[in-house]
């Protein structure tokens, strides 16, 4: 059985409901966070925590996980939130989580996301799967990224690539867009993903919304636009 659970959430009935849940699984009582401050304050004696968190709830972020799994390298976290979009989901992966669910899930799903998660196996919903395929995107292929200390030296050229890139135009609209051959913005496009330290479009979007180039809202995408 899993120790040292936190639950994060601003919502009580969402505390609860998942502490009533999952609590026959775990062996000590399970920790809720309804804050930042409260939040912290729970994993500060917790070793080898198993956090389970709605990074969208008021309060919380991606950013504070990507903090605290940076603080607790060994916590494991699951994401339980509201409908979001693919490439949100890529950020949160990549922002330490493990796991991601819906609260739209059953109490069985939630039970078999808790159950492979304390394992260190990946779960994501079946919706979430769904999206996931649908912007032709592997779960399984997205990985933590530490936060590093120094800071990515973009030039102008490749900011305002990056920018096109996460609003969903193909490199052949950027080239008649900036003025270039469709053989440079490839290039730019290598160059950038090397300084970002990704391997694919969805990285490049995940950093666009981090700097607030673009906001989840703009996405426009459609498979033929992932090049």
């Amino acid at each position: 059985m899993v120790k040292n659970v936190v639950i994060a959430d601003n919502s009580e009935l969402i505390l609860k409901g998942l502490k009533s849940i999952l609590q026959p699984f775990v062996n000590n009582e399970i920790l809720l966070a309804s804050n930042l401050l409260s939040l912290k304050d729970c994993l500060k004696n917790s070793l080898n925590c198993f956090l389970i968190i709605d990074y969208t709830s008021k309060g919380f972020s991606l950013d504070n996980i990507v903090e605290l799994k940076n603080k607790y390298p060994k916590m494991l976290v699951m994401a339980v939130t509201p409908y979001t979009n693919a490439q949100t989901i890529v950020q949160a992966v990549r922002a330490g989580i493990e796991s991601h669910i819906k609260k739209e899930c059953s109490a069985v799903e939630i039970k078999d996301a808790f159950n492979a998660t304390s394992k260190g196996k990946k779960f994501f919903c079946n919706d979430i799967v769904k999206q996931m395929r649908t912007e032709n995107i592997n779960p399984n292929n997205i990985s933590f990224k530490s936060l590093d200390p120094n800071p990515v030296n973009l030039s102008d050229r490749e900011l305002q690539i990056i920018q096109f890139i996460a609003e969903g135009y193909t490199n052949s609209q950027i080239a008649a867009i900036v003025y270039l051959s469709n053989h440079t913005v490839n290039t730019h496009r290598k160059n950038i993903m090397k300084k970002l330290g990704v391997n694919n479009t969805a990285g490049i979007v995940m950093y666009a919304v981090k700097e607030q180039m673009v906001t989840p809202n703009q996405f426009s995408f459609k498979k033929s636009v992932l090049n």
